[in-house]
């Protein structure tokens, strides 16, 4: 099996990488490997509101690495968003590649296992974790289960490592979500998926 790890730190070596670099540890002891995607460092625009992916199926911006990794994730088993916190916020370009991302091609990840990481210096850290799951739930994706908000805490490259209970949840969420793809591999043919329907759009204005 093999999941995309996607980060949007900028910092090469930073403690973003730290930290996906201890799941992806944990993930290779049950046989599952790790692909890494590096956005932070990146050029990368926001959504205009097109909507030339709705008719497309795919972003209509193609010299980044939106529609590339959308197709890397839909030929994977699970995925990984890393942000590091600006401004109690993820970061611009994880921002932006991320609205692209799940706008364009959340059906293809539809019932596949997937958490989210962030790292922050002090405070706005679970802001982070809840403003990356928001994308996750949204793209009804499988989140496994951990102690804690997985959030680690570090500033100068190396910090993350002192963090013992940021890297005990980060290794147990890593656990968690081996046991999600295992589970969700196991069931293939023996139990159905959630039945889909046509989504409704309504807006309040009247």
């Amino acid at each position: 099996m093999k999941i995309i790890a996607i980060n949007g730190s900028p910092r090469k070596g930073g403690n973003t990488e730290i930290a996906l670099n201890t799941m992806a540890e944990e993930l290779k002891k049950r046989g599952i490997e790790t692909e890494f995607v590096n956005v932070g460092g990146q050029a990368v625009r926001g959504c205009v509101a097109c909507n030339y992916c709705w008719e497309h199926g795919k972003c209509v911006f193609g010299k980044d690495p939106v529609n590339e990794t959308a197709e890397k994730i839909a030929q994977a088993d699970g995925f990984i968003i890393a942000s590091p916190t600006y401004y109690a916020g993820i970061s611009g370009t994880m921002k932006c590649f991320l609205d692209r991302l799940f706008y364009s091609a959340s059906g293809k990840f539809r019932h596949k296992a997937a958490c989210a990481l962030a790292v922050v210096r002090r405070s706005g850290g679970v802001d982070v974790f809840h403003q990356l799951n928001s994308y996750l739930h949204l793209a009804e994706v499988i989140t496994p289960p951990t102690q804690y908000w997985v959030v680690a805490h570090g500033c100068e490259k190396g910090e993350l490592n002192g963090d013992a209970e940021g890297l005990q949840t980060i290794r147990r969420a890593a656990r968690g979500l081996a046991w999600v793809l295992e589970l969700l591999e196991n069931g293939k043919g023996k139990v159905d998926a959630p039945e889909g329907e046509g989504r409704i759009f309504m807006n309040f204005i009247r």
